[in-house]
């Protein structure tokens, strides 16, 4: 039977946020269904969708995370406007994505993976060991301030949070000496001028997903499922199934400080866990590897024996 592909006339339609970073992830996505199926950019439109999480009265004014919402604040409005009918497919950071979609949605089609790694910034210094007793750091992420407390604890940590432009000018302003952001959103905007270096995944393990590029379609949906088959990249999917199937067994959420990073070589998956105490003064790792096959079995049991490990009240605020 032959595919009913989008056309001018009649476009897919990509949902997106309206950031930068998100546009940027959006354009990529068209211009690989474009080329894969040698459609013009036409033949898709870009839909934007202003989330809860774009509200900058809530994002700009360094409160934490945990007090505004938990991931859904990227994604809720896109997933509604995909159920509704309004949009075809999503395009996501998957780093933002809850380890469970809504039913009728699936996530299905990864991209090729950029850098996982997170990225030092400061105008000042050139790293985290260059930075003096005493040095105020700022990021909005639960999961750097923990590890920031717990590997660096002459350092102060505050709140800090924003797009790149408002956390630079922040930075020039002394509000903070430096501050950090994913690798992957800099490569993919061109951002050179941004004074980073990027921080080894030894010193710093990136968040679940860091650095990926997800897609989210309708369950019952059969044009898009094999538009998208097209494009999937089937590493990116066996690295990621391992990493939140990790984070699931973890409940994972904005409020608990959670590290990992799956990586393949050869026919091995080698996927490295972290959780911490939010103050940073307890980190549990593990480091394990399995067939590629078996990574989300071996993420789920890891995080099951890390959570033994930590105890009830592991990721206690109190």
């Amino acid at each position: 039977m032959t595919l009913n592909l989008p056309s001018p006339a009649a476009p897919l339609k990509i949902g997106t946020r309206g950031s930068p970073l998100a546009l940027a992830q959006a354009y990529e996505t068209r211009s690989r269904l474009g080329k894969a199926f040698d459609l013009p950019d036409e033949a898709f439109e870009i839909v934007v969708i202003k989330t809860t999480g774009d509200d900058r009265t809530l994002i700009d004014a360094d409160r934490p995370l945990k007090e505004i919402g938990n991931k859904g604040l990227f994604t809720k409005e896109i997933e509604e406007a995909m159920l509704d009918g309004r949009i075809d497919i999503a395009v996501h950071s998957c780093k933002d994505m809850p380890v469970e979609q809504p039913a009728g949605l699936v996530l299905d089609c990864y991209l090729p993976r950029e850098d996982v790694r997170d990225a030092f910034v400061s105008p000042k210094f050139k790293g985290l060991v260059d930075l003096p007793e005493g040095a105020v750091v700022g990021t909005s992420s639960l999961r750097r301030r923990a590890q920031l407390l717990n590997r660096y604890s002459h350092l102060e940590v505050v709140e800090f949070r924003g797009n790149v432009q408002t956390r630079m000018k922040k930075l020039n302003d002394g509000v903070a000496t430096a501050t950090f952001l994913a690798q992957a959103g800099l490569n993919r905007l061109g951002m050179d001028d941004v004074p980073a270096s990027a921080i080894s995944v030894e010193d710093m393990l990136p968040a679940i997903a860091q650095g990926a590029i997800t897609i989210e379609r309708r369950e019952e949906d059969s044009r898009t499922a094999e538009m998208l088959a097209a494009i999937h990249h089937a590493e990116t999917g066996q690295r990621l199934a391992a990493e939140r199937a990790f984070l699931a067994a973890l409940d994972g959420s904005c409020e608990t400080p959670i590290a990992g990073l799956a990586e393949i070589e050869g026919g091995t998956l080698r996927l490295r866990g972290e959780v911490l105490r939010p103050n940073g003064s307890e980190v549990i790792t593990d480091d394990r590897s399995c067939s590629i096959a078996d990574g989300a079995a071996l993420g789920a049991e890891m995080a099951r024996d890390m959570l033994q490990q930590a105890g009830p009240d592991f990721f206690s605020w109190r």
